[in-house]
Order: C-alpha cells, then sequence, then structure tokens
C-alpha cells in the first residue's frame, strides 16, 4: 500500500513507539522566540542539562519587540523577554537573531528565508502557526512550553497519538483580486473553525499547485486555524527553485541535488488512502472578509452579514457590533494592518503597494504596514516599496509579529475595527474589545483607499 506525503516523513522520524501509545519523534529544526522559551531554558539550568543539538536550534525575536522605532527599554516586559532570550542563548550555545541582527524577523518568516525550512524535515516551534514551513513538505507544528524544554532536552517529541490524514484539493483559476488568502479562508469556512482537528492536512490541486511558495506557506498558515495538527504541500520544482537562491542555511553543490533527490520521493504515491477527502473549486472564488471571531465566520466582500446559526454566532455578531443583513461593504474600517506570519513577506508587499500606488489612505484611517523579516523590509526599500506606502500615508515599521497579536504596543482600542492580514480574528487578539477582519494584502490595500471593507477589483481594470 502507499504511502501518504505525511505519513513518509512521519515514518523516517519515527524513533519508537512509547509505552501506553503514542510516538516519539526525531527533530530536525527546533524554532525558538522570546515569549515561549524562558521557562523551558529555566528548567534545563535547574535540571542542570544542556541543549542537546544547539546547532539545530536556533531563535529570533520576534512576539514582543517593539516595530515603530522605539528603543527597547529594559524595564518593560518586552525589553525582560529580549535580555532574557539573549542571556539563554548565550549561556546555552543557540543562534540568536536578535533585535538588530539583519536576520531577525517572524520565526516562520525567517525560517524558509534562511533555508532553515526544507523538504522532508520535522520542525517544531513553540507557536501555533509553525504549520506554514509545511509548504514546504515539512511537518511542522506548534508546542507547549513543557514540550519545548523536552526538545531543547533530547532533540527528540513524544507525540500522545499520531494524527488522522485529510486531503484538501483546490482546483480552477484564481480570478483577478482573489488570492491564496482567500483560497484558506474558503477552506475553514467550508470545513468550520474544528473541520480538521486530530487531521494533518496536505493541499494539493492544480489551484495549490499553480502558487508560488509565498502563497503556499500562506495556505499552511493558517491550517491551524480548522483544527488541523499540520498542513502540507508536496515539495516540487517550485519548492527546489525557491531554496536555491543562495539562502545561507540551504545545502548547496551536491548536497542540494541528494536533498532534491530525496524530496522527490516524498509525495503522496498513487495507491496511498486518506482518511477524508474534501474539495473546492476556486474558478467562481470572490475576495474573502471575515465577519465574526473565528475565521471560519467568512463571507465573499459582495455579501452582508449572515443571520446567525447558533449560540457562538449570535455572540460572535454582539462581540463585532455587528447586524445581520448588513452588506460587509459598508462597514468602517479605522485601522488596516498589513503584516503577520501569514501575509508580510516581500510578495505579499509587492502586490499591496501596486495595487496602493499613486493614491491616499482614506482620511481618519490608521494604514500600517510590518514586514515579516528585517531582510523583507530591506529589500522592500531596495524596491521602493517603502515610499510607495509612505507618500500614500501608510506607516512604515520594523519587522515583528506588530498587531497580529496585540502584545506589543501596536493595538486596537476598544471597539475599534481593523482589515488585517493576520490569522486570527479572536475576541481581544488586536487588543481589549478589538473587532478584527482577516483579508488579504489586495483586499486590505483597496480597505486602506477607502475607509470600509472594499472589493480590490474596485481598483483593478
Amino acid at each position: 500500500m502507499g504511502k501518504t506525503l505525511f505519513e513518509k516523513v512521519w515514518d523516517n522520524h519515527k524513533v519508537s513507539d512509547l509505552p501506553g501509545g503514542g510516538t516519539l519523534l526525531y527533530i530536525d529544526r527546533h524554532l525558538v522566540h522570546e515569549v515561549t522559551s524562558p521557562q523551558a531554558f529555566d528548567g534545563l539550568r535547574e535540571a542542570g542539562r544542556k541543549v542537546r543539538r544547539p546547532d539545530l536550534t536556533f531563535a529570533t525575536v520576534d512576539h514582543n519587540v517593539p516595530t515603530d522605532g522605539r528603543e527597547i527599554d529594559d524595564r518593560t516586559l518586552s525589553g525582560k523577554q529580549l535580555a532574557a532570550l539573549d542571556r539563554n542563548a548565550k549561556e546555552f550555545g543557540v543562534p540568536l537573531f536578535g533585535y538588530d541582527d539583519p536576520r531577525q524577523g517572524i520565526v516562520h518568516i525567517i525560517g524558509p528565508e534562511l533555508g532553515l525550512t526544507l523538504p522532508g524535515l520535522t520542525m517544531v516551534c513553540g507557536d501555533s502557526h509553525t504549520s506554514t514551513h509545511g509548504a514546504f513538505g515539512a511537518l511542522a507544528f506548534g508546542i507547549g512550553t513543557s514540550e519545548v524544554e523536552h526538545v531543547l532536552a533530547t532533540q527528540t517529541l513524544r507525540a500522545a497519538k499520531k494524527p488522522m490524514t485529510l486531503r484538501v484539493s483546490a482546483n480552477g483559476r484564481l480570478g483577478a483580486g482573489v488570492t491564496a488568502k482567500d483560497i484558506i479562508l474558503a477552506i475553514i469556512r467550508k470545513l468550520g473553525a474544528g473541520g480538521a482537528t486530530g487531521y494533518v492536512v496536505e493541499y494539493a490541486g492544480d489551484a495549490i499547485t499553480s502558487l508560488p511558495m509565498s502563497g503556499r506557506m500562506t495556505i499552511c498558515n493558517m491550517s491551524i486555524e480548522m483544527g488541523a495538527r499540520a498542513g502540507m504541500v508536496a515539495p516540487d520544482d517550485i519548492t527546489f527553485e525557491y531554496i536555491d537562491q543562495g539562502r545561507p542555511y540551504a545545502p548547496h553543490g551536491e548536497d542540494f541535488n541528494r536533498m532534491v533527490d530525496h524530496a522527490r520521493t516524498l509525495p503522496t504515491d498513487s495507491g496511498a488512502t486518506f482518511d477524508r477527502e474534501e474539495h473546492l473549486d476556486v474558478n467562481a472564488l470572490k475576495p474573502q472578509v471575515s465577519w465574526g471571531t473565528t475565521p471560519a465566520m467568512t463571507v465573499d466582500i459582495d455579501q452582508s452579514i449572515p443571520e446567525p446559526h447558533d449560540a457562538a454566532e449570535e455572540r460572535a455578531q454582539m462581540y463585532m457590533g455587528l447586524k445581520p443583513g448588513t452588506p460587509v461593504s459598508e462597514l468602517d474600517i479605522n485601522t488596516v494592518f498589513i503584516g503577520s506570519c501569514t501575509n508580510s513577506r516581500i510578495e505579499d508587499l509587492r502586490i499591496a503597494a501596486g495595487l496602493i500606488q499613486g493614491r491616499k489612505v482614506a482620511e481618519g484611517v490608521r494604514a500600517m504596514v510590518v514586514p515579516g523579516s528585517a531582510s523583507v523590509r530591506a529589500l522592500a526599500e531596495q524596491e521602493g516599496l517603502d515610499d510607495v506606502f509612505k507618500d500614500a500615508g501608510f506607516e512604515w515599521h520594523r519587522a515583528g509579529c506588530s498587531m497580529c497579536l496585540g502584545m506589543n504596543g501596536d493595538i486596537l482600542r476598544p471597539q475599534q475595527r481593523s482589515a488585517s492580514t493576520s490569522n486570527r480574528p479572536y475576541e481581544g487578539r488586536q487588543g481589549p474589545g478589538s473587532r478584527t477582519h482577516l483579508v488579504s494584502p489586495l483586499t486590505a490595500a483597496a480597505t486602506a483607499l477607502t475607509g470600509r471593507l472594499t472589493d480590490p477589483r474596485e481598483f483593478m481594470n
């Protein structure tokens, strides 16, 4: 019987079956940041243990760094967390991409751009959106702080249960103004916020394989928002071309060729079966916008707020200050945020800038762009994208998670409404009482120009 992509990577990394059930997995890459690691390093210190493989562990600062140009204040929570990671990295010999390092950035942005993310690897991080790295055919998922300590100490992970397999096939051709972000919002809308719980999702179909790596990363990034353990896309020539760009940690020469040869064995076998199959036709897909407090609460940009189907939707509409029947295009927006590990790559900035160029942000709207890494920021400035944004009235920030999670000073005030390219519209996610609408970079750009949730096709001929 054939195997799926997930089963091949899982089986290749299985160390042993554990007493009482579960599996011990070997971990190829462990990514660390300042928020979920301090307790893990403290645990090692108290036990007198070392990091097992510091050469396979990589740390960056992203969640709680100021992105608006402020200096680090050691008296703040942000300053204390950054200082603790610096101390821990030095003590345990872990490479750190610190606040002023040109390699610094959101952990799920810098992993791929530095060549740390490769096909067939197992990758973990104390962050749920580690699923992003699955776009390369890696098995990547978030872990808790106690698991962070375990991986630091042993370079293995105890997996309680082997996930089931789900293939989501998206086929068709995307229309103008429709992006990978709209595909994944539509998938979550169809399957539900818990519709993939217990599964590793493999994304397939020509709508997926035609995407560049940036789009595939966006798709896999949001797998967790429908309950999946991870999301994966089979590696192909697009994957290899992305890796083969002089990335410092990627293999080169004969090592690169060997990696490619192995990666070509990873795609799902023709005779393999999945526990479940789902399908999406993207031919008629329109720009999507979330209206509620989960990404599953999503509609087309030209639709209205639906009648609530249950108590959760009633609560969401009350929290969001919405009434059924209101066209989403009539909702005024206070803030537009282009950033996060979902949509802050150079490709995201390019398409947003292309729509914005020569235009102005609507009066009264705060619009901000937060590149996903220092490298993305530098490249955008080389291309003049920063001038396009600033001339239009956008704020141009340093790299970091920023308003995605409202942890670092970039927050909404209560009842303010945002159009955000991030991944979670949860209650209070972007600040106490904040109201978040998830959109693509194109839709965010169009919204910034009008001050209301806007179909980007209005600006595209």
